[in-house]
């Protein structure tokens, strides 16, 4: 917007006119104090002001404008009919002028100049904001570097006061900082550790897990310089990220020997216990056996003696099987689980199997939504082992809706999607994810409902060495859906060369 300054109003309205026909907006005082008053709280591009003006005349306007912070950049043509002579023109320019014009107007030459001059001021003030922008931006990076840097400098003395190995790296995956407790393992700042010669490199895992951007956990032996005896180490790296973008890496390597000592001790000790339980319980078994033979064969004095035989041979087989999952995890563990894989077909596996929970819980409706036949590749014991434990799961935690639905079905993928629903206590959704952990067991049932923990577990690793995938679906108090899917013979023999060792 322009602002016209004249104590006459002829001016003023001769001069609008010829500045609104070329689209200018425009503003009039008709004094010096009014245009003050004005200025103070518009803003303008340009100020024409005439020097002749009773009170104040123009070159005092035009120093108080330059007074103002808010209007010192404002351009100023003045105006004027009689102080044409040079040191007036020298004046008018002493005291903030852009340019002096004598009247009368040229309107073409009025306009010529107030055109050069009102673009002249908006790429001033254009240049003014995007300068202002950049020293924000700079004084703002400046203080994101300060913080930065700080942060880096709190990071590093933590890293060093922590029992391990610690290192940070940049972006791009340079490593940039390690600990002391580096050098007790490697001579280079920049090279990790070697490891066991069985194990993964380490610095061929660093390059994979930048160039994906991914975290990076795994396993490796090392030996401190000078020594010879290699300890199992756990290695975590974490990407720091702000706005999805890495900026650093933060990684230790944490000893792990003696957490490694006490699983093997462990398994150890589960194994040797379980199959030290398991001698004399085949001998209870099988005089247990013999007992219900010779009692078959003799009148029954006592109408309690059935009842009795029947609950011991419920508990006995209980401990049967607890022992057995005993034995199976051991095996997991140690990796000695043995795997006797064919071609066999599922349907009547899956019909003698539910078959046979319907005789040993008579009092639950197991029933079929479909059992499509299909071929698979595998152990057929072991896919038996693991549709006994869905079916258990089943009855054991629905007792007050005894409805169970099995499903067996071929998929679009040329896989067998086989699931078991029930329709009891459910499980939460935080919980779901470790329903297939190794001793996990949901607190609110834990006590209603006996159990170790591992059933689930063995089921899963018998799954993951049949290429399979699993999971399960469930709404706390509505009931539960497991399932495993597997693929079909002809994928599952192509396969499973690739699969987890036996």
């Amino acid at each position: 917007m322009i602002l016209i300054v004249d104590d006459k109003p002829e001016n003023i309205f001769s001069l609008k006119k010829i500045l609104e026909i070329n689209d200018f907006t425009v503003d009039s005082a008709f004094s010096g104090e009014d245009a003050l008053k004005k200025i103070l709280k518009n803003d303008y591009s340009l100020i024409i002001l005439d020097v002749q003006m009773p009170d104040m005349d123009g070159f005092e306007v035009a120093e108080a404008i330059r007074g103002y912070s808010k209007s010192k950049d404002i351009p100023i043509i003045f105006l004027s009919a009689v102080n044409t002579e040079k040191r007036f023109i020298t004046k008018g320019y002493a005291s903030g002028g852009i340019d002096y014009i004598t009247k009368p107007v040229d309107p073409d030459i009025l306009i010529l100049k107030v055109k050069t001059l009102y673009k002249l001021y908006e790429q001033t003030r254009a240049l003014n904001e995007a300068q202002l922008a950049l020293r924000a931006e700079i004084e703002f990076r400046k203080q994101a570097q300060s913080e930065l840097r700080e942060r880096v400098q709190e990071l590093r003395s933590i890293l060093e006061t922590i029992p391990h190995i610690a290192f940070t790296a940049r972006a791009d995956g340079q490593i940039e900082f390690v600990n002391q407790h580096w050098f007790d393992y490697s001579l280079s700042e920049t090279a990790f550790p070697e490891t066991h010669f069985d194990d993964l490199d380490l610095d061929e895992s660093w390059k994979n897990a930048v160039a994906s951007g991914s975290d990076l956990c795994v396993e490796v032996r090392l030996k401190k310089i000078n020594s010879e005896d290699y300890r199992f180490h756990k290695l975590s790296v974490s990407a720091i990220r702000e706005n999805n973008t890495i900026v650093k890496w933060v990684g230790t390597l944490t000893d792990i020997e003696d957490q490694k000592q006490a699983e093997k001790k462990k398994d150890e000790f589960l194994s040797i216990a379980s199959h030290e339980l398991k001698t004399p319980l085949t001998s209870i078994k099988a005089y247990f056996q013999l007992l219900e033979r010779a009692l078959q064969n003799q009148p029954i004095t006592n109408i309690d003696t059935d009842k009795y035989l029947g609950r011991t041979r419920f508990q006995l087989d209980k401990l049967h099987n607890l022992i057995t999952d005993l034995l199976d995890m051991s095996k997991i563990e140690s990796g000695k689980l043995k795997f006797d894989k064919k071609n066999f077909d599922f349907a009547p596996l899956l019909e003698s199997t539910v078959e046979m929970m319907r005789q040993t819980h008579s009092d639950y409706d197991i029933v079929f939504r479909k059992n499509q036949s299909a071929t698979i590749f595998g152990d057929e014991l072991r896919i038996e082992q693991v549709l006994v434990n869905y079916l258990t799961n089943a009855v054991k935690y629905s007792p007050d809706n005894r409805k169970v639905i099995i499903d067996s079905h071929v998929t679009d993928d040329a896989q067998l999607l086989v699931s078991v629903q029930d329709f009891g206590v459910g499980i939460s959704a935080e919980k779901k994810d470790h329903i297939f952990s190794k001793f996990y067991r949901v607190e609110e049932t834990s006590h209603k409902f006996q159990g170790l923990g591992i059933g689930l577990y063995i089921c899963s690793e018998i799954l993951k060495r049949h290429n399979a995938s699993f999971g399960v679906d469930s709404v706390e108090n509505e009931g539960s859906i497991f399932y495993f899917k597997i693929p079909l013979a002809k994928n599952m023999a192509a396969n499973d060369s690739q699969a987890c060792p036996s």
